[in-house]
């Protein structure tokens, strides 16, 4: 957009009328603050009000030598930040806002339209004119922000028995009053799929029934497929009828119009039976609400429905030109089998099934894959070509060549979509390539060897959608790799799964989870911090059930994406207060760091170790997972700061890379990033109002307007070298 045509827009918006809403906002603001009032009706212009403002925010600092050194040289040091006061943030906030003033932003939530930070300048246009555009979700964060930097409002932590009560709301899919339903649902479903069966809606040469069968026969019969993947797959919900019919038609009717919407705008369903069966129909008393955050996986909402077919990426290494670099910076065999942002990590999407899904995830990151049709769910039309071996060899010569890369995750889509024997072609392919690469290292000097291959992941989400799919035939595959590869110097196997409710810990993911253990390999956990999953106590519930059954949490994500994903969205101070305020009770001494530092190679004692150490520590379940962002430039962080908002109320933040890890050297030259929020606060206390939250609760959620990284816990460290790796950089362009 031109410039003058972006000030003349600019110039329009300070000519609207702020509403009544607003109006009586602003009032409180002005009678709480009167010292705000005094400069704002004093001022003759923004910039005046702006020098007011600042003068009268740096005295509130006077008496903080912390908060002024961290403000001048802004040093990101972690201790630096913990030091600060809950006044501290507040204050230096409102410099930030104020050292930014004017600045623009392409908001991809609005499709690239040039957002404007300039609250004290918006604040003086209500004042001065009633105008400014400002909507009431601003004034309420400023008028939150204004209090706690004058010391008005301080933040009383909750004590552990406070977090304890939070998590005992959640019941888990182990609670045999849900299995119960479970079961119930599970007759519902059977009985509806012999009607489709007997109907003709569904045809298949393997799941069929025999003439003159009687119904009882029928449902033993069909009760027995139950055991089998496949036919989840084959039975899976692929439209809203059919996904209303299974549920009892309990959907009602407003919601069954909108995914009625969604299936005409071509967003695919694929819901299988199995998981169905986790939603609840007969509604329990004591636990009203607790499947919100399965149903709003697979409820497609408005926002979603509106933007679907101009969904944009939201990482832009994701986004490749053939021959030419990623946003890292890294030169890729395909542009669509290999994405990569980290020196020692590569993902491999391989031209298999595994380019679909157990089901589709409404806040899905490949969604923007879905949209294109690169990721789908015509399963028959997924079975690799004869090209993909030819693929899968040029893939592992680049990883072969690669100087830094050691760490292979095959995903997609979903790694354990594709068939066993797909499987295990691309396992053989990795461990020929690994053998390869350590043997040529033999004939490198110290300090010119290249990087071994010591952590392979799988990532899935099959033990949570789809614990039939963990066969006896695909543990085979497993051990067998976990055997040759070891030789070949690999030594940390992890399944890298996706719980996001303890409702989806089910007696049969406990069991997929206990027989891949004893495959020899470790499981971690992935969780999604989404609206409905980030109630008070929710997510230490699921770290608690997860550390029961043997998964280590590994991240907790604030969801990505732009406004496709608005319905979903958990602002990012909801992930540092979730982080400060629940996570501390499963926070591990430090005197227990050695003990779990090769955890992850001992699966034979996983689960023993992880409940002697919450014995031992009285921990309800272990912290070992990192709250963080994965970023729309590169990598994954939760270091960043408020340094705007718009006249929506939405926050600009903005980030710095995790500086524990490595990176590309592009980072340098990419520095900070922009991260425009597609909810405001207010918005997101209104969604879980809506949920029956007290968000009374949640009050301290204003003041959360910096991060930082944690650490990594040291399980998830890298095996050491016994020798020194090259400092060269190949398959890379800057």
């Amino acid at each position: 957009m031109p410039e003058d045509a972006t000030q003349a827009k600019t110039s329009d918006l300070d000519k609207v009328a702020i509403n009544v809403a607003s109006h009586k906002t602003l009032l409180l603001i002005l009678k709480e603050n009167p010292d705000i009032a005094e400069i704002m009706q004093n001022s003759n212009n923004d910039v005046e009000a702006l020098v007011g403002v600042k003068a009268w925010a740096v005295k509130l600092l006077e008496n903080s030598k912390t908060a002024l050194q961290y403000y001048h040289d802004q040093t990101k040091a972690r201790n630096n930040i913990l030091a600060l006061s809950w006044q501290d943030y507040g204050v230096i906030r409102i410099l930030d806002y104020i050292e930014n003033a004017g600045r623009e932003f392409e908001d991809q939530n609005l499709h690239g339209e040039i957002a404007v930070t300039n609250p004290i300048k918006m604040l003086w246009l209500a004042v001065k004119h009633g105008t400014g555009g400002a909507k009431q979700f601003f004034f309420e964060d400023l008028l939150q922000l204004l209090r706690q930097a004058t010391g008005r409002k301080e933040n009383k932590l909750p004590s552990k028995e406070r977090v304890l009560e939070w998590m005992s709301r959640w019941p888990d899919g182990l609670d045999p009053r849900i299995v119960v339903l479970r079961n119930e649902n599970k007759e519902r479903i059977i009985n509806k799929i012999i009607d489709r069966i007997d109907g003709g809606d569904v045809t298949s040469s393997r799941y069929k029934f025999k003439q003159d069968i009687g119904c009882a026969e029928k449902y033993k019969l069909v009760n027995t497929w139950w055991e089998d993947y496949r036919f989840h797959l084959g039975f899976a919900v692929r439209s809203p009828d059919a996904l209303n019919d299974m549920l009892g038609l309990s959907l009602d009717p407003d919601t069954m119009k909108q995914l009625k919407r969604a299936e005409k705008e071509g967003i695919p369903f694929f819901i299988n039976p199995y998981y169905l069966s986790l939603l609840h129909v007969r509604v329990p008393y004591f636990a009203v609400g607790a499947d919100m955050a399965i149903r709003d996986y697979v409820i497609y909402s408005q926002k979603l429905i509106d933007e679907f077919g101009r969904i944009v990426a939201w990482e832009k290494e994701d986004v490749v030109e053939p021959g030419k670099p990623n946003a890292a910076g890294w030169l890729l065999p395909t542009h669509k089998n290999v994405h990569r942002r980290y020196p020692e990590v590569a993902i491999l999407i391989p031209d298999t099934v595994g380019r679909a899904c157990g089901g589709l995830c409404q806040s899905c990151q490949r969604m923007y894959d879905f949209q294109s049709g690169h990721l789908n769910f015509d399963l028959t039309k997924l079975e690799p070509k004869k090209s993909w071996r030819d693929k899968l060899k040029q893939i592992m010569e680049y990883y072969e060549n690669d100087s830094q890369l050691r760490d292979i995750l095959i995903t997609g889509g979903d790694a354990l979509m594709s068939s066993d024997d797909s499987l295990e072609e691309v396992l053989d392919a990795i461990y020929e390539m690994a053998k390869r690469k350590r043997e040529s290292n033999k004939t490198k000097g110290n300090g010119e060897k290249y990087a071994e291959i010591i952590r392979v992941r799988l990532g899935t989400r099959l033990p949570v959608y789809l614990p039939q799919r963990i066969t006896k035939k695909l543990l085979e595959v497993l051990k067998r790799f976990k055997i040759k590869a070891s030789d070949a110097g690999v030594k940390q196997f992890i399944v890298q799964t996706h719980f996001i409710s303890p409702m989806e810990i089910t007696p049969e993911a406990k069991a997929g989870i206990s027989r891949l253990m004893d495959a020899g390999w470790t499981v971690t956990n992935q969780h999604v911090l989404t609206t409905s999953a980030s109630r008070h106590g929710h997510t230490a519930r699921l770290r608690q059930v997860l550390c029961d059954i043997g998964v280590l949490p590994y991240y907790t994500f604030t969801v990505k994406g732009f406004m496709e994903n608005q319905h979903n969205f958990a602002t990012n101070a909801r992930a540092v207060q979730e982080q400060v305020e629940e996570k501390f009770v499963g926070r591990i001494p430090e005197k227990y760091y050695e003990e779990i530092r090769d955890l992850s190679q001992r699966t034979e004692v996983m689960l023993e170790k992880i409940n002697e150490i919450r014995r031992d520590g009285g921990l309800p379940f272990l912290a070992t997972d990192r709250n963080i962002l994965n970023l729309p430039g590169l990598g994954k962080s939760m270091s960043f700061k408020v340094i705007g908002i718009t006249r929506y109320g939405r926050r600009i933040l903005e980030f710095d890379h995790d500086a524990t890890r490595n990176h590309s050297p592009v980072v340098n030259e990419i520095g900070k990033i922009i991260v425009i929020e597609s909810k405001s606060i207010s918005e997101y206390l209104i969604h879980l109002e809506e949920l029956g939250e007290d968000v009374s609760e949640y009050e301290s959620i204003w003041g959360y307007s910096m991060g930082t990284t944690e650490p990594r816990m040291p399980m998830y460290e890298y095996p050491g070298y016994d020798f020194k790796i090259t400092s060269e950089f190949t398959n890379l362009e800057i």
